[in-house]
């Protein structure tokens, strides 16, 4: 009998120790927090929400997730409070308490990236899902109330920081004015014909950078359609060139890079809409090829995530200065008004103004927060767009991603090549003054 209830002992013992790694192993497993990422992005697209503001909902998710890690291991990772603009101290692990902090990692994320922008349950099903794997794994009950306990209160500090960026405030700001007399300032384009998006966005508070017009570029060049010998007039016929002579490479690349969110299609009398990831998802999921490609740790993961997200959203605040500032019009209008009426971009041209670029911006941007976590001549696959249909990309390093992004646009018919350039310049100042400026890994 002793030798009977010795082997239950035994067998109870090691189905335990079992159930221990297998919900451990599921749930500190980096790819699951890249994956949770790619469902906010999911969320994201079809909400429809314009880049910058899909930028807004990533960094407070990430930067969420991050103070979790860093509660767990202050020796290496050390919080963003006191380094970020308006983030104060915030809620410590109650001691003795079996929090898996990994987990809470997961649930402040879902936590926040919801509640940030859009209504609050609307990644409750993935949550559930996560929480019903974990608990056939034999995730504990008082582990699991305990790491939902301090992730509540990251949490809801990082919810309440959010809501003083002045994102409300500029939900009720005066609307865009277009000026129609001025043939250098910006006009809504086709198919759309939408109005300007986000002119208030330099108003919204950064995380790093001291001002929206900290890395502030040259203006760009002096409209001048009329006379050929000009700047203006070449930089606005290679665009024209360029696009009427796309090679299948440079149309893959157009197509890689395009990131649109909500792109309106035309065919006759019948016009519908077709949803991608925008520029800063994409990042987003090179973060998460990122770490595969590394095999980076959990922590390693969420940091790197944290620190692209920081660098994507003070890019956009820095980039939408400058195209508020200098109001400036769109190749295809230049194009259709004066040289010819029925020309197209390769790429449905985006609703606000076109210096500087956007996209090339935020790349710049964060393939330096990226450089600083895994090194440069990092070699990846990009397979982000693959589920749109569009094949891969490999790159010898994201900055060489990044110049590549400034071809894309150009090759797209929805920029200056110089704007690209210029563009690529301040983002990459913006990303050097976010890796030089926060003290995350120690």
């Amino acid at each position: 009998m002793k030798k009977f209830i010795l082997g239950l002992f035994i067998a109870a013992t090691l189905f335990a120790c079992k159930s221990n790694t297998d919900y451990k192993t599921y749930l500190h497993n980096p790819e699951l927090f890249s994956s949770t990422v790619h469902q906010l992005n999911d969320v994201v697209m079809g909400n429809n929400f314009p880049p910058m503001i899909a930028a807004r909902n990533y960094v407070y998710a990430a930067v969420a997730a991050y103070e979790v890690i860093a509660a767990q291991d202050p020796q290496h990772y050390q919080s963003l409070a006191g380094q970020v603009h308006g983030l104060t101290e915030l809620p410590k692990p109650i001691a003795d308490q079996p929090i898996d902090y990994e987990l809470a990692a997961l649930l402040t994320y879902i936590k926040v990236g919801e509640a940030v922008t859009f209504p609050e349950g609307s990644m409750q099903h993935y949550k559930d899902s996560i929480l019903n794997v974990a608990r056939d794994k034999g995730l504990p009950e008082n582990i699991e109330k305990a790491s939902q306990q301090f992730a509540d209160s990251i949490s809801a500090a990082i919810i309440k920081w959010s809501k003083k960026d002045n994102y409300l405030a500029t939900r009720g700001a005066e609307k865009y004015t277009v000026n129609e007399k001025d043939p250098s300032r910006w006009v809504p384009t086709p198919p759309m014909y939408a109005s300007a998006t986000e002119p208030h966005w330099k108003e919204i508070r950064p995380m790093v950078i001291d001002s929206a017009n900290l890395f502030a570029p040259p203006p760009p060049f002096k409209f001048d359609i009329t006379n050929k010998n000009s700047d203006y007039y070449k930089q606005t016929i290679a665009v024209k060139n360029v696009g009427d002579s796309l090679t299948a490479e440079q149309k893959h690349i157009a197509d890689f890079w395009d990131d649109n969110p909500f792109k309106m299609n035309v065919t006759g009398h019948i016009m519908y809409g077709s949803k991608k990831f925008s520029p800063s998802g994409h990042w987003m999921s090179v973060v998460g090829i990122a770490a595969k490609t590394a095999k980076a740790d959990y922590a390693t993961t969420v940091y790197a995530f944290a620190k692209t997200g920081i660098a994507l959203f003070d890019a956009f605040i820095e980039c939408w200065w400058v195209k508020y500032t200098y109001n400036t019009i769109r190749p295809e209008t230049v194009i259709n008004k004066y040289i010819d009426i029925n020309w197209r971009p390769y790429l449905q041209t985006p609703s606000f103004p076109e210096y500087t670029c956007g996209h090339s911006t935020i790349s710049a941007s964060a393939a330096q927060a990226l450089t600083s976590v895994f090194g440069d001549n990092f070699s990846y696959t990009d397979s982000t767009e693959l589920e749109f249909g569009i094949k891969n990309r490999s790159f010898k390093s994201f900055r060489d991603a990044a110049l590549e992004n400034n071809l894309a646009r150009f090759y797209g018919g929805i920029h200056f090549h110089p704007s690209c350039l210029v563009s690529t310049d301040m983002g990459t100042k913006v990303g050097d003054y976010v890796v030089q400026k926060l003290k995350m890994k120690k």
